[in-house]
């Protein structure tokens, strides 16, 4: 059985302002994520949810025990493509990947699942069982925009979220044509991340007075809309 590993996890919402003076702190202190293109990239996930929006309902609830699927990809490049698994448990973060290719992503958004018990991977066939059983179907797209920095102590990234956009009803997300829309009037996200301990060089660097620790959910703003 693989081995649970749990994250620590702050999210802050920030203005502008503070978006600016936070990144000139962590460019002294961090390094830039090797995979990011200009400092940043696109991201683009597909979330699932059942009939009843027990995700959502769990999100907003802020329910202890909780967890969500999704397909992702990055920079609009669809050649790696990863399906994802978040729990959260006691404000505890896990998180579990497994790659798909673009023709078992496709294959998934339309419904054709009899293949994924023979996949070979234990989270495949998890989502197969849920989409079997517990009728979980793609919901809707999120698109946003990350910068991220990494700090190898401690195992920490901080990354800021923003210019987050919503497919509305489409959830063909693979398909170019398929266009998102700016969801509402969604904050800059600050999210930090770390195993044991936060070293407090990177404490003190994303330190915002006046910023009280944020349960925004990109998901459940994005469901405002479809």
């Amino acid at each position: 059985m693989e081995e649970i590993h749990y994250r620590h996890e702050w999210k802050h919402e920030l203005n502008y302002l503070d978006l600016l003076t936070i990144r000139q702190r962590l460019r002294a202190v961090m390094e830039p994520d090797p995979h990011a293109v200009g400092g940043k990239y696109l991201i683009r996930s597909l979330y699932f949810d059942n009939p009843d929006d027990k995700a959502l309902r769990e999100k907003v609830d802020g329910v202890n025990m909780r967890e969500k699927f999704r397909i992702r990809y990055y920079n609009g490049d669809p050649s790696v493509i990863h399906l994802e698994k978040k729990g959260k448990r006691n404000g505890l973060g896990t998180k579990y990947s497994a790659s798909l290719t673009r023709e078992e992503a496709q294959a998934i958004v339309d419904g054709e699942l009899d293949w994924m018990m023979d996949s070979g991977r234990p989270l495949v066939q998890e989502l197969y069982c849920k989409m079997r059983y517990q009728r979980l179907r793609p919901k809707t797209i999120v698109d946003y925009t990350r910068e991220p920095f990494i700090y190898r102590p401690g195992n920490v990234r901080v990354t800021f979220d923003y210019n987050i956009r919503t497919g509305m009803s489409c959830t063909d997300f693979l398909n170019p044509d398929c266009i998102t829309v700016p969801a509402g009037d969604s904050p800059i996200l600050l999210e930090v991340k770390w195993d044991e301990y936060l070293p407090e060089i990177i404490r003190a660097a994303v330190q915002t007075p006046g910023r009280r620790e944020s349960a925004f959910s990109k998901y459940a703003q994005c469901r405002i809309y479809g």
